[in-house]
This record gives structure tokens, C-alpha cells and sequence, in this order.
């Protein structure tokens, strides 16, 4: 009996042990309880309320596509269950706060919200099992959790390279896993417009399209001639928007102006300052394919090299009109508050050359070209706040005076944000020295990278808030965001290898107490979430 007994415990412990708690971001607290929980296809999934259904929903797709089983969707069980609530009553806890109790019977979360209650789902699945299999064994766990910061976001670039839906999609889930809430959309660039305008259909017609893309890390090895295009239909974008708000994520779309307006121009030259006037690139850079364009009249082209070039709108009130029209349609198709209009790297050296543009200075009584952007950025807020909406742009839209009501995103450094959050106006901290996750991840990078060095202990490392501010001040820093540029990332592949493990690392910074992170606790939990990877299939850096 007594041996019984002593091997029976020695079970339970070495299952209870076995249960590793490894959960990023890293909850506020968290209590290891003795014993565990096995979900299996005989376990319910409790929701009473309606607006946990897209979580069930969620959930059993995940348990369906990782472990081959779903569960039974009820609104009552007593055990043997996982029970959906959103009691908005967590006394002390955000909005999108939750508390999480699993024991051998069950688990239960609350959320303070619907959307807590999804991120309290996302610490399930953290605690599953990183093998397949039809008995899932969860640690008995009780945790009590919210977010740092209310912006957690990562941008995508698909102006550079286009990418599908469905990869759209994936990277939306992997915010969704790390309890990240804004997707920034960078849609339109240079080198390709990726939304469909249905006023302004040359947009995509021609804007979507380049002839070709650099070689290699530098402009000087030419380009490869290999034609690049795509865009996202107007019912597409319903569909990824929807898609992301069911995961309680926000998508910003970003239509750029006045810089990175090339592929704009391309299809409306009448945008430029210069519509006559060819495009100004070197002539080794310019494929066969566009020689024969420029030969047949066409003056301007989608561009193919990275970098800045020289032409922007022009501030008229032709091109005023284009963009209001633009954003109408934007605007109807994105519910968020927040829409991005970029406003950074604009060359004014058309501004200089323009003697309309001169005249607009002269007659606005502005000091240079700097404050005719700044001109520009504050009559597209105008237009952007009358319809309810709130403008974010990059630090450049400091230059020459900052719109009333704009939102700075501080990616020279953090000295835009500084500057901006002591003038009052709120910030999204987005170093390139930090979060820039087209940086290489070693110093003896494999891959074809822009530059730069940004390791993982640096991306854990950030502190959103610059100590040069106080404690008042402070609360103008909304939170931060990961960038994705893409110009050497042609294929879903390429980002996840850029994005993993950096993401986790940033999912941290933005969720988690500034107390409760721990490097080499964070070194122990990657690994296992190293194996979550590779169960979704996501390439990954491997040091």
C-alpha cells in the first residue's frame, strides 16, 4: 500500500514538474499550483456569453490545426471544461486585463473585456504542450494579468514586396499569439500602391507594377528585370480587416505622402511638381523594360531601387483633392481611429526648384520648404479629423510645426517622441536602433539584410519610455511598435526569419510589468517557444 501510495505521488510529481510555465509576454503574476489538467476531444468549451465566440472560435481552430481535435462548444459544464467569461468586473485590472485558474478539473478565464478574455486564451495556448497530441497536459496555474502599454504593434510593408492574403493573415496570427493589438499596413510606396481605389483605378493599374528590383545588398549590382506586382481588392481588405478584428486587432493602413509617392505619380503625373520632366534615376538602374516606356513618352515610372527619390506631390489643390478622395475610400474601409500617412524622407528639392510651390510659401507666409509640409501634413489632418478620425506620421512631421492633433511615431531615434510628448502631443516609440526588424540579427548575417545589428538581448532590452521625460510626460508614450521593411524580403519565409525570436522579445517589452521581466528567464522561455514556431511552421533565426 505504502508503495503504492510513494509511486502514485512520484507520477503526479514528475507530471506536475513536467508542466513547464513558460508563458511570453510574462503575465504580472503567476502562481504554480500542485497538479495539472488534460484537455482532450471530451472536454468542453464553455461560452456564455456571445462575444467570446469569436475566442472559442479561435481556439478550435488552433486545437484543430495544431493537434488534429475540437472541442465540443456548450454553455454550461461543471468540469472537464474550459469556461469563457467577460464579467468587465476584474476590480483593478484594465480593461484588457484577465485572470486565469486552471486545476484538475478545468479552466477558467475571465476577462475584464471580451478582448481579455482573448488574451487570456492566448496564455492557454502558451501552456499547451509543444508535441502533438489528442491529450493535452496543462500546468495547474492561477494567474491575474494586464497589459504595460496600450499600443503593442507591428508593421508590415508590402509596398516594396507584395504578399498574399492568406500570409497577411499569418502575420496577423502571430500578433494574435503574442497579444499584440495593432497591425500597421504600410500600403503604398515607391515601388508599388497596393490598395484598390476604385475613383483612381490607374492606382493599381499601372502603380502596382515595377519592371524589376535591385540585386544584392547595394544599388550598383543593377536590376534583375523580374517584374513585380499585386494589390489588395476592396472585399479583400473587408476580409483582413474583419480578420484582424476578431483577433482584437487594430489595422492602420498608411497611404504616403508627400514623399514615397512614386508609384502615385507614376499613374497620375500630374501629382508631380514636374509631370513632364523623366524620372530621375540612374541610367545603369533603369531595366530594358522601362528604357522602352521612357523611349515610348512615359515619363514616369514605379520605381525600381530602394532608398529616397526626388520625386513628391506636388501641394496643389488638384492633388489635395486626389487624396481626400483616397482617404474617403481608405477611411471605409478601415474603422480605426488611427490613419497613417507617413509624411517622412521627403526630398524638397522639387519644392526649391517649383516656383508654384514657391508662391505657396510666399503667399502661406512659411518660412521654407519644411514648413510646406508641415503645411501639407496640417491640411491633411484638417481633412482627416473632420471625419472623425486621428493622423499619425512619422517623426519627420515635426519638421516646420506639428499638426495639432497628430500622433508622432519616433523612428529616428527617440527625439522626435521626446520632443513630441513634451509639447503634449501622444507617441509611438519605434527606434530603428531597437525595433527595426529588417536589421541583421548577427554580426555575420546569412541572409541579405538592409544593415544595421540588432541582436535579441537588444530588442528585450528596450524601455519605451526615455528617461528624459516625466513622470507626466510619460503618459504620452502610447507604447511601441516592430517595423517590417521589406525591400530584401521577397517571401513569407524571409520575414518570419527576420520577425522570430525578435517578436517574442518585443511582446515582452510591451506587455509585461518593467519588474516582472528577467532576461535569462526569457532565454529559458524562448526555447520552448522556439518549438511553438516550428508547430506553426515558421522559419525562424536559429543563433
Amino acid at each position: 500500500m505504502g508503495k503504492s501510495f510513494l509511486f502514485a505521488f512520484l507520477l503526479c510529481s514528475t507530471l506536475t514538474f513536467a508542466q513547464q510555465v513558460n508563458i511570453i509576454p510574462q503575465p504580472v503574476e503567476v502562481v504554480k499550483n500542485f497538479g495539472n489538467f488534460v484537455i482532450d476531444s471530451k472536454t468542453s468549451l464553455v461560452v456564455i456569453d456571445k462575444e467570446d465566440t469569436a475566442t472559442a472560435t479561435f481556439f478550435n481552430d488552433y486545437l484543430d490545426k495544431y493537434y488534429g481535435f475540437k472541442l465540443n462548444v456548450v454553455q454550461n459544464a461543471t468540469s472537464n471544461s474550459i469556461k469563457l467569461l467577460s464579467q468587465k468586473n476584474n476590480e483593478g485590472l484594465k480593461r484588457e486585463g484577465y485572470t486565469f485558474k486552471s486545476d484538475k478539473n478545468g479552466v477558467e478565464i475571465n476577462g475584464n473585456s471580451p478582448m481579455g478574455t482573448f488574451y487570456g486564451m492566448q496564455t492557454l495556448i502558451q501552456l499547451l504542450p509543444v508535441e502533438k497530441s489528442k491529450s493535452l497536459v496543462i500546468a495547474s496555474v492561477a494567474i491575474k494579468d494586464q497589459p504595460r502599454f496600450a499600443y503593442r504593434g507591428a508593421m508590415l510593408d508590402v509596398g516594396r514586396h507584395f504578399f498574399s492574403v492568406a500570409f497577411v493573415k499569418k502575420y496577423i496570427d502571430y500578433l494574435a499569439y503574442h497579444k499584440m493589438n495593432y497591425f500597421h499596413w504600410h500600403l503604398t510606396e515607391d515601388q508599388g500602391w497596393r490598395i484598390e481605389i476604385k475613383k483612381y483605378p490607374r492606382l493599381t493599374e499601372i502603380g502596382s507594377k515595377r519592371n524589376g528590383s535591385i540585386i544584392g545588398s547595394y544599388p550598383g549590382k543593377g536590376s534583375d528585370n523580374t517584374p513585380e506586382g499585386g494589390f489588395y481588392t476592396q472585399e479583400q481588405i473587408k476580409e483582413i480587416v474583419k480578420y484582424a478584428s476578431d483577433r482584437f486587432i487594430t489595422v492602420i493602413p498608411e497611404i504616403e505622402m508627400p514623399g514615397h509617392s512614386s508609384a502615385a505619380i507614376a499613374a497620375y503625373p500630374e501629382l508631380s511638381c514636374f509631370p513632364e520632366e523623366k524620372t530621375s534615376i540612374p541610367e545603369h538602374m533603369i531595366s530594358i523594360m522601362s528604357k522602352q516606356e521612357l523611349a515610348n513618352g512615359k515619363n514616369k515610372i514605379v520605381q525600381e531601387t530602394w532608398g529616397v527619390h526626388s520625386d513628391v506631390f506636388v501641394p496643389s489643390e488638384q492633388t489635395f483633392k486626389f487624396l481626400e478622395e483616397v482617404l474617403d475610400e481608405v477611411m471605409a474601409l478601415f474603422p480605426s481611429k488611427y490613419i497613417h500617412v507617413g509624411g517622412d524622407e521627403c526630398p524638397k528639392d522639387a519644392w526649391k526648384r517649383s516656383a508654384f510651390c514657391q508662391q505657396i510659401i510666399k503667399d502661406k507666409n512659411l518660412k521654407d520648404e519644411h514648413g510646406l509640409q508641415s503645411y501639407f501634413i496640417q491640411r491633411m489632418e484638417k481633412y482627416i479629423n473632420k471625419k472623425g478620425r486621428t493622423l499619425i506620421g512619422w517623426d519627420e512631421i515635426l519638421e516646420g510645426g506639428l499638426a495639432p492633433n497628430a500622433i508622432v511615431m519616433s523612428w529616428r531615434g527617440e527625439e522626435g517622441g521626446i520632443a513630441a510628448a513634451k509639447e503634449n502631443h501622444q507617441v509611438i516609440m519605434t527606434p530603428g536602433s531597437h525595433v527595426y526588424l529588417d536589421h541583421s540579427q548577427t554580426k555575420n548575417e546569412k541572409e541579405v539584410t538592409i544593415g544595421g545589428y540588432l541582436p535579441l538581448e537588444k530588442v528585450y532590452g528596450y524601455e519605451p519610455i526615455p528617461k528624459e521625460l516625466n513622470e507626466q510626460q510619460a503618459k504620452y508614450v502610447l507604447g511601441a511598435q516592430g517595423n517590417v521593411w521589406t525591400e530584401y524580403m521577397a517571401s513569407p519565409s524571409k520575414v518570419e526569419y527576420m520577425i522570430f525570436p525578435r517578436l517574442s522579445a518585443l511582446s515582452e517589452v510591451l506587455w509585461s510589468q518593467k519588474e516582472t521581466k528577467n532576461w535569462n528567464d526569457f532565454q529559458r522561455k524562448i526555447e520552448t517557444m522556439k518549438k511553438r514556431y516550428t508547430i506553426w511552421n515558421a522559419n525562424y533565426f536559429i543563433e
